[in-house]
């Protein structure tokens, strides 16, 4: 497992775990950042990172990437 900062670009994986408090786990799942669900950073500029997610993408910031484990 790594946080999905490490991932490569364009790369298709899979979160197995959310970390970070109750809230921010909640948050993130409200996005669809969920366990079993496949994600691609589509790119990483400066401190955001844009993901691709249940066919959407998303601007997270790159601590909120850390807390996604792949």
């Amino acid at each position: 497992m790594m946080p999905l900062i490490f991932a490569d670009t364009g790369k298709n994986v899979t979160i197995r775990k959310v970390g970070g408090s109750a809230e921010v786990r909640q948050h993130l799942a409200d996005m669809g950042f969920i366990p079993g669900e496949d994600v691609a950073i589509v790119s990483a500029v400066g401190g955001n990172v844009i993901v691709k997610v249940k066919e959407s993408r998303v601007a997270i910031s790159r601590e909120m990437a850390q807390r996604i484990m792949v």
